[in-house]
């Protein structure tokens, strides 16, 4: 009698709908600065903004249960985040 080849599900498979949702999320973290009203120094380097949103996502990011799809969302996340600062297109708190 044949083996019968077990047909397991993989968890890598989402719906399209939840990884447009999840891409527009990341975007919009990317996009989420902390500024201050005055920029301090620390040594050489001037601070006028700090990138909360960037921190939260690559969390979000790193203990996302379908890591198939990191190598897409780390570089989404950074470039969200730099076009957002040089533009200042992003949301300010």
């Amino acid at each position: 009698m044949p083996k019968k080849k077990k047909t397991t599900k993989t968890p890598t498979n989402e719906a399209d709908s939840t990884y447009l949702l999840k891409i527009v999320i990341y975007i919009l973290l990317g996009m989420l600065w902390l500024r201050f009203s005055e920029p301090f120094h620390i040594g050489l380097f001037t601070f006028t903004a700090f990138p909360i949103g960037l921190i939260i996502a690559l969390l979000f990011i790193r203990n996302d249960h379908f890591a198939i799809d990191r190598k897409i969302e780390y570089p989404l996340v950074i470039i969200a985040t730099i076009l957002s600062f040089f533009l200042e297109s992003g949301i300010i708190i």
